[in-house]
């Protein structure tokens, strides 16, 4: 269900709706399963569930917004939930919108992913390095590149969605993220090599505001994934992944959303 104001993917039956203006036209279907991926506040719960008619499991994509950054670390399912000052109100949206469902529908399940990447990614991420190795740009690197970075592949984060419905298991609640972490500097390689290339550093100093030059918040974190491991055991290799990342973003470039990263190197670094 979405306002079909993007391409369709093939072989789906659209229900072109508004979730906030459903009026009738879901109280009569029936859903195995209501996979939320666009509830960003409670409103966003409240209208979609007032205008439901009967499901049987609701599973709601959350963020790893919801964990203050200064909590101790990794951050579990039980944690408690408060403001994150790099996140600000995405984060704190998140909260009220899984405190709805909660209340309302206390059987459902909640999944807060870590930083996702994959095909169809139009955060400029992994793309803006491509680009990087691409023009051979040297690449400006925050702190040294010793910052740490937790991904999930868009695959992974389906296939524990599959295992849910599946098991139905008792936990209700799950972080989702790789196992391991990878460092800033470790992952640009990663990227560069990719296109079989090996990238030339700049260090920045830590005085320049690293969003302006770098597609992360200068924030380290890590999830505890216990929980998604029982499900979920195997996961897709980081490499593995971005060369899928890449052969996607090779013929689909205009579909992410670049941020003049570029400028502010070629202005002040």
């Amino acid at each position: 269900m979405n306002r079909n104001t993007k391409t369709q993917s093939p072989g789906v039956k659209l229900i072109k709706a508004d979730r906030h203006d459903l009026q009738t036209q879901l109280k009569q279907i029936n859903f195995d399963v209501v996979i939320d991926v666009t509830a960003y506040d409670e409103k966003d719960i409240d209208d979609l569930l007032d205008g439901l008619g009967f499901f049987h499991e609701y599973i709601m994509i959350s963020s790893s917004a919801v964990y203050p950054e200064y909590g101790n670390q990794p951050f579990h399912e039980t944690d408690s939930l408060a403001l994150n000052q790099f996140w600000g109100k995405y984060g704190t949206d998140k909260i009220k919108a899984e405190r709805a469902l909660q209340k309302r529908c206390p059987h459902a399940y909640i999944i807060r992913p870590t930083y996702l990447y994959g095909p169809y990614n139009n955060v400029y991420r992994e793309s803006f390095v491509f680009d990087c190795a691409k023009m051979d740009r040297p690449f400006y690197l925050p702190k040294k590149g010793k910052m740490k970075l937790q991904f999930l592949h868009v695959n992974d984060l389906c296939r524990l969605i599959d295992v849910i419905i599946e098991k139905k298991p008792d936990d209700h609640i799950y972080n989702a993220g790789n196992t391991e972490l990878i460092t800033v500097k470790e992952w640009v390689i990663l990227c560069y090599q990719i296109l079989g290339k090996k990238p030339v550093f700049v260090n920045v100093e830590d005085d320049v505001p690293q969003r302006k030059y770098f597609s992360f918040y200068d924030y380290e974190y890590c999830l505890d994934v216990k929980r998604q491991n029982q499900l979920l055991p195997s996961l897709t290799p980081l490499k593995e992944g971005l060369k899928e990342c890449w052969q996607w973003y090779q013929h689909h470039e205009t579909a992410v959303q670049k941020k003049p990263y570029f400028d502010f190197i070629n202005t002040y670094l």
